[in-house]
């Protein structure tokens, strides 16, 4: 009898082992360099933000008319870069200015806050007053005001390399164009990619843009109604809210939620913390929930649950400085796996409504 010569089907697999062995390595070597190059990844970021947010300014500024001419390229550039570096300047002057004073207020809260929460406390029985007294004993305040200001230090010297790479981007900018021709042979592919790349760089600049704008108008507003009650380092309290507005969702709660806490450790009164905490979520809810809506529309078209997840996982990764830029980063991802035919699906799964605006996708 002759052997069969028929050999068996392998067993189905999905998608197959060897593409899920790949998505597992590379998941990993992706963590793993983002976790060991942060000190040089996160900087980089920064400054690619920053350099979005110059070549926005700049194109805005470059559409004005003046006597029936548009404004030449070099003094809409000078323009933005003036722009961007006052507002910087007041920023860090305010923040280095009242670091060393909240600092030293830091003491004189906790004594006021560990009383009104014992007086809280006690109110639900005397062996959980007891308990309450024992573990705000144990709380460090000062101790963790000193370890934000030596991480605002930190943050400060990191910036200075941010301002480094920022003038070697704006040189590179117009060159770029080219060297993608010469770079990609094919004239087809080579339009292809310069689309995806213009695609993400304005879907880019008008999230920074409007951002920048709509968080400056919060810190403006929180600041009008923190002052108007006399809150201490109420210019302070404005910055974060400024640049809390850029973490979705979380920002805005800490934003009003830490001058709240302050207004009510220092007044006697009830008054000066209700005037705070309804005054400041006016301004965060009607800014974040209608004026930004309107001027942003749905043109980053994110999933919330992808806004959050993503919020969730550079966090984990980079700390605040990951939670500032979860959205800018997320947005360039969905951008380019819509523009590749075999990862549009998971574009689209990242979308709001599943529509991704792929521009003539590139061949994978």
């Amino acid at each position: 009898m002759k052997k069969s010569t028929h050999h068996k089907d392998p067993a189905p697999t999905f998608l197959g082992l060897t593409f899920w062995y790949q998505l597992v390595v590379l998941a990993f070597l992706t963590i793993t360099s983002l976790l060991l190059a942060s000190s040089v990844l996160v900087p980089l970021f920064f400054a690619a933000l920053l350099f979005v947010l110059l070549t926005a300014t700049a194109d805005r500024i470059g559409k004005f008319k003046i006597f029936g001419k548009t404004v030449p390229k070099w003094l809409a550039h000078l323009a933005a870069i003036s722009i961007v570096l006052i507002g910087l300047s007041l920023v860090l002057s305010i923040l280095s200015s009242q670091a060393g004073e909240v600092s030293e207020a830091f003491p004189r809260y906790e004594e006021r806050f560990s009383s009104i929460v014992a007086k809280l406390v006690s109110l639900v029985g005397q062996d959980n007053y007891a308990a309450a007294v024992k573990a705000l004993e144990q709380i460090n305040i000062a101790g963790f005001a000193t370890g934000v200001i030596g991480s605002a230090g930190a943050f400060l010297s990191a910036f200075f390399l941010v301002l480094l790479y920022v003038p070697f981007m704006l040189v590179e900018r117009v060159p770029m164009r080219a060297k993608i021709k010469l770079a990609i042979k094919d004239r087809e592919a080579a339009e292809k990619v310069r689309r995806v790349l213009e695609s993400t760089s304005d879907s880019i600049q008008r999230y920074v843009g409007t951002k920048t704008l709509v968080s400056a108008l919060t810190g403006l507003g929180s600041y009008a109604v923190m002052a108007s009650v006399g809150l201490d380092f109420s210019e302070t309290w404005a910055v974060l809210a400024f640049l809390l507005n850029f973490i979705p969702t979380v920002g805005s709660i800490v934003g009003v939620a830490l001058p709240s806490i302050v207004a009510l450790v220092q007044f006697e009164e009830v008054v000066p913390f209700l005037v705070v905490l309804i005054g400041c979520g006016a301004v965060q809810f009607s800014i974040g929930n209608i004026l930004e809506p309107m001027i942003l529309g749905k043109s980053l078209n994110l999933s919330p649950f992808m806004v959050i997840l993503a919020l969730t996982y550079w966090t984990a990764i980079w700390g605040i400085a990951g939670a500032l830029m979860s959205v800018p980063i997320t947005v360039c991802i969905m951008i380019v796996l819509s523009n590749i035919p075999s990862t549009q699906p998971i574009a689209i799964l990242m979308s709001g409504d599943g529509k991704i605006n792929n521009t003539d996708a590139v061949n994978s």
